[in-house]
């Protein structure tokens, strides 16, 4: 992923207003984001642990959206998989949930899916990070493949955020 600047990511959020994308936090490190690991931007907001980020390019252009998400305990913390990645982390994973684009999100329309709770999908996937033991299936595929998946699932997620 090439890397994003603020006003990028800011300007590419496709369900909220113009008015929370100023006001949303956005990383202050991002100049030091391993971009070239990175199929998309994830990011909690350190003052609301129930709202997270993501921004990606997808076609071309910066596509983010802003999730709504549980902050449960450790001891609440299932060891599910992730929908986007096929990782279960020993962190866990959170419903994370999107408001619809457009008219349907307006209406209270939401979409929804499993993802790493630290959102690093795609640090996983690389091996760059440690999901823990058992966290990652043996599989046959390449690398190349898995993150091909990834990247497939994380736009079939927008997809359905922005149709």
């Amino acid at each position: 992923m090439e890397p994003l600047t603020e006003q990028q990511i800011r300007a590419a959020f496709v369900n909220c207003t113009k008015g929370e994308s100023k006001r949303l936090s956005v990383p202050r490190d991002l100049a030091e984001r391993p971009w070239s690991d990175l199929d998309y931007l994830g990011w909690r907001d350190p003052q609301a642990p129930d709202r997270a980020y993501l921004a990606t390019v997808l076609d071309g252009r910066p596509t983010a959206l802003a999730l709504r998400c549980p902050s449960p305990t450790a001891a609440q913390r299932p060891r599910g998989m992730c929908s986007i990645c096929l990782t279960t982390p020993a962190g866990g994973v959170s419903l994370m949930v999107a408001r619809r684009a457009g008219k349907p999100g307006q209406q209270g329309n939401t979409v929804g899916t499993y993802i790493c709770s630290d959102l690093a999908c795609s640090l996983y996937v690389r091996g760059r990070k440690d999901a823990g033991p058992g966290a990652r299936l043996q599989e046959s595929i390449t690398l190349e493949e898995k993150i091909q998946r990834t990247v497939a699932h994380l736009a079939a997620f927008v997809a359905k955020v922005t149709s």
